[in-house]
């Protein structure tokens, strides 16, 4: 059964809520300078990559996350398109203005944060993305480019997203790395503390998602 305009503006709206939340984590994350997450390390690497080899002078940095969330989307869609939703797309263009906002509140506080507070915030960043992606991906109005691949491998394999999260976002920071992507201490504890600490959230996202729709008067719809 299709989804009516009150059920898709309803669910679109639990993802930009989800999609704030992530942000800001992505926000302290960045501000606490200790290394890119593991999506924008396989970024990095491959414009550095593309640059050096002096091709496709027209991509900057910007042009090549974008070029890169289209060909995993791309792909998606011959695996299989149900996962591909509007959602989808908001999660691309929405992102970077998110950032910019919440960088430009919070930057202030970071400028004399001892090392260890530094660290300390890049957990609570972690955490605070973790939870964010999992009322997104609970939405069901689509997400971002990353967790799409952990979540259509982690449904085809049934295997645990925690664990399924770990194995992308590591991929992707060996993959950025060799190619010349920035890898820090934080890299390493994002694509080790993310995966797991959504697996913990998945499931209580989704009593939360699922009393907001009940509350805005949309059900849950049985199969046959």
């Amino acid at each position: 059964m299709k989804r009516n305009l009150k059920e898709m503006a309803v669910r679109v709206i639990l993802l930009l809520i989800g999609l704030a939340i992530a942000h800001l984590g992505v926000t302290l994350f960045l501000l606490a300078d200790l290394g890119a997450d593991p999506f924008n390390v396989l970024v990095q690497g491959i414009f550095r990559t593309v640059s050096k080899l002096s091709v496709l002078s027209f991509l900057t940095h910007g042009y090549t996350h974008i070029a890169i969330c289209f060909l995993i989307i791309l792909v998606l869609l011959v695996v299989d398109k149900n996962y591909i939703k509007i959602g989808t797309i908001l999660c691309m263009v929405c992102g970077g203005p998110i950032i910019d906002f919440f960088s430009l509140i919070l930057a202030p506080m970071f400028e004399q944060m001892p090392f260890v507070l530094k660290v300390i915030m890049l957990g609570l960043g972690c955490v605070i993305l973790a939870c964010g992606m999992t009322i997104v991906i609970k939405s069901d109005a689509g997400t971002g480019p990353n967790d799409l691949v952990a979540v259509v491998i982690s449904d085809k394999s049934k295997k645990k997203f925690g664990l399924i999260r770990i194995i992308v976002d590591v991929s992707f920071v060996a993959a950025g790395f060799i190619m010349g992507g920035v890898v820090g201490i934080g890299t390493i504890i994002c694509a080790f503390l993310v995966g797991p600490v959504a697996g913990v959230f998945m499931p209580h996202s989704e009593k939360l998602v699922n009393k907001f729709l009940k509350v805005c008067g949309i059900y849950e719809r049985k199969n046959g």
